[in-house]
């Protein structure tokens, strides 16, 4: 196997597993909102969180930002918990066309906890790494992995929701309170351990 190769199914793996549940939470409150016609969006959001975890995972896996690893692990659950509030605010309203998701800015707020999330997934690329200091290839495949993780990952979520809804009559709006406070669920409790180890 290629060294490409060797990377690209580390970072697929590194969001396909349980060990992954802080961003596998914030990926399903991030689509909680959504329904299978509303793709667009969805994808519009993933880009703009893909933009920014993508950026600082290049700088923080290269060296060129520093941080703590504690405090990301905990602002990480804090960016899920923000999002599930929002969400369970918005299922206060009846859901139309326009989803409550970020209502002002959804894009710019998806570019920042994707900063903060790109940080997480740096501190694991980095232990893979070791001394190479110069990873390009290495960065760039497992960032690939990371995103065709997602994208399953969003695609399974918007699948299951079009099945309940759909198939079973599931409210829209039961939907979104059910993964949304899920989400606020695991998230606090993450928080809480990581907190008080």
């Amino acid at each position: 196997m290629s060294v490409f190769q060797t990377y690209l199914q580390l970072g697929f793996l590194h969001i396909c597993t349980p060990r992954a549940a802080d961003h596998l939470t914030f990926l399903l409150a991030l689509c909680a909102p959504y329904v299978l016609n509303d793709w667009r969006r969805v994808l519009a959001l993933v880009t703009s969180f893909t933009v920014g975890h993508s950026l600082t995972l290049a700088l923080a896996t290269l060296g060129v930002v520093a941080f703590k690893p504690a405090v990301i692990e905990a602002l990480i659950p804090i960016t899920i918990i923000v999002t599930a509030l929002v969400n369970l605010r918005g299922a206060g309203r009846l859901i139309t066309r326009r989803a409550p998701m970020f209502a002002a800015a959804p894009n710019a707020l998806a570019l920042g906890f994707g900063l903060i999330h790109g940080l997480g997934f740096s501190s694991y690329l980095k232990s893979l790494l070791g001394a190479n200091s110069r990873p390009v290839e290495e960065l760039f495949a497992f960032n690939v992995g990371v995103e065709l993780g997602q994208i399953l990952i969003v695609s399974i979520i918007l699948l299951l929701g079009a099945l309940l809804l759909g198939s079973l009559r599931v409210s829209r709006r039961d939907w979104l309170l059910t993964t949304s406070g899920a989400a606020l669920g695991i998230a606090t409790v993450l928080l809480m351990q990581q907190l008080w180890p």
